[in-house]
């Protein structure tokens, strides 16, 4: 079994706060407003965005 978790974060043009997988496999964008938040990057996601929280 994986160590993959979800990380709650923060866009920095809305404020809105959204849940996005640890280890995405493609770009994430904001629902509210479409800025990019999150990078695949092969193994664990790059994120732009403010991190909030790590679930588990």
């Amino acid at each position: 079994m994986t160590d993959s978790k979800f990380i709650k974060v923060r866009c920095s043009k809305c404020k809105n706060e959204q849940v996005i997988f640890g280890k995405a496999a493609s770009v994430v964008n904001c629902l509210v407003c479409g800025t990019k938040l999150a990078d695949p990057s092969g193994g664990k996601t790059r994120v732009d965005a403010r991190i909030l929280e790590v679930l588990e």
